[in-house]
């Protein structure tokens, strides 16, 4: 009875091991979708609201979901309570709200030379570098897109199997 009860422990948890991981698979797409969208509504509060960059920030917290709305929340938060940057504030909440995201460290590369240049152009010079920025993410989400539709399956799949095999060592 007990090695029946620790057989399902075994089973229970790789397998929900296999389906977080096959979670952060589907989360990566997602946030790099709402990124762009951030991105684009970026460019269109600079562009054509001439709104000021803390304010846009915080507008598009309010509409985005969480992790990637903490970071625009921080964002506009070091900027109005802090005497520093664009560019300082700007990678300083990536670095925090980076580790809650399922985002790699290549869009964290993207995202991180973006801040380099936040605020420092004009607008027509900032919105090149925004349609730049999109360009590389669209190139992460493809590349995030195919990796789940490659390993998603394979790793809910391996959790189980991996759970089975223990299962069978073990006895």
């Amino acid at each position: 009875m007990i090695k029946l009860i620790g057989a399902m422990f075994i089973i229970i948890s790789t397998t929900w091991t296999g389906f977080e991981a096959s979670r952060h698979l589907s989360e990566r797409p997602k946030q790099l979708r709402q990124l762009k969208s951030a991105l684009q509504s970026l460019e269109a509060e600079i562009m054509y609201g001439h709104t000021p960059l803390h304010e846009a920030a915080r507008r598009l917290a309010s509409q985005l979901s969480k992790p990637l709305s903490w970071f625009f929340e921080s964002f506009a938060k070091k900027l109005t309570d802090t005497e520093t940057t664009v560019k300082d504030a700007w990678e300083l909440s990536l670095k925090e709200v980076w580790k809650l995201t399922a985002l790699k460290q290549a869009e964290f590369e993207v995202m991180k030379q973006f801040g380099e240049t936040l605020g420092r152009h004009d607008r027509h010079s900032q919105q090149k570098h925004i349609i730049l920025t999109l360009t590389h993410l669209e190139r992460e989400e493809a590349d995030a897109r195919d990796k789940q539709d490659k390993y998603e399956k394979m790793v809910k799949s391996l959790g189980f199997l991996t759970g089975l095999l223990l299962i069978i060592l073990l006895i």
